[in-house]
């Protein structure tokens, strides 16, 4: 057994698992996923041997294997690879489909509440939230209370991820990354899950919900200082006029959104240099290729 002085406490096993204590006392007292040892007034501690573990959780997690089914899927042989059981996440987007549908907001909350306690952010994100979005999308087209059912849900979601986003803020002391809605949308809802999935881990966020003309971006960008720009583009927009704003900024720019493609077709047409626009494959992939960015 490990001696204490080479095991971790639960604020270390965060910083490397990005799996935050509510979640790990979760799996702990309802799956006994994670046994740490305790000191003497009892706070945990966990060895490499427990950080190892975490490691495959977060890969049976991401493969769409629901948490209470992992348990008996961690000593299993390697060889023996079953195929993702999403059931589950099926169930709860159907769930949650019906809260919206009733506009019952309160048990919305406790089904998105419970999940955040037993899910790390991306794998919420990438398992639940972005296919949700999906099967709302479709729904909504020509359904008779859609407007109705998208102002309830997207004033719900901006208000319970900038909650978030605001409590990881007050513990983030660095300058923020500057997450911009590019489009002539309302509301975006990828702009605030990227806010969320970077803020979670641990890159402090300013986000403007409304796009900006190129010199007034350029006027946020000089008074906030920002480490980096992120642009989400999901409705029509003019490359060039995107262009502009791009040229006002000497910053590590990353575009995000339906509509990314088209520019990078534009930018290639028109011989223009990438320079420092990155076009991240997923919001999921977003938090890990800004921080790389960051670190070189």
């Amino acid at each position: 057994m490990p001696s204490e002085d080479d095991l971790l406490p639960i604020r270390e096993v965060t910083r490397l698992t990005g799996v935050n204590p509510v979640t790990l006392r979760a799996w702990e007292r309802r799956y006994g996923l994670i046994v740490p040892q305790r000191t003497g007034k009892g706070h945990r501690l966990y060895s490499a041997a427990h950080v190892q573990r975490i490691q495959q959780i977060l890969q049976w997690l991401n493969r769409g294997i629901a948490v209470g089914q992992v348990k008996p899927l961690l000593d299993t042989s390697p060889a023996v690879q079953p195929a993702p059981g999403n059931d589950d996440w099926h169930t709860l987007r159907l769930q949650l489909v019906d809260c919206i549908a009733q506009l019952a907001e309160r048990r919305l909350d406790q089904l998105f509440n419970q999940a955040m306690a037993l899910y790390p952010a991306a794998t919420l994100c990438e398992q639940l939230l972005l296919p949700l979005l999906q099967e709302l999308d479709t729904r909504w087209h020509g359904h008779f209370a859609a407007r109705m059912e998208q102002v309830f849900f997207h004033t719900w979601l901006r208000s319970k991820l900038g909650v978030r986003v605001y409590h990881n803020n007050r513990q983030l002391n660095a300058a923020p990354a500057l997450l911009v809605n590019a489009s002539a949308l309302p509301f975006d809802p990828q702009l605030w899950l990227c806010a969320w999935l970077l803020s979670d881990a641990g890159c402090a966020v300013e986000v403007f919900d409304w796009p900006l003309p190129p010199r007034e971006l350029a006027f946020a960008v000089q008074q906030l200082k920002p480490c980096a720009l992120v642009m989400c583009l999901n409705a029509a927009l003019d490359p060039r006029e995107l262009q502009r704003s791009l040229n006002a900024i000497d910053l590590p720019t990353l575009l995000l959104g339906s509509m990314a493609a088209l520019y990078k077709e534009h930018a290639e047409a028109a011989g223009l240099q990438a320079g420092n626009v990155h076009l991240p494959s997923s919001v999921v992939a977003l938090p890990a290729l800004l921080l790389g960015l960051l670190a070189t």
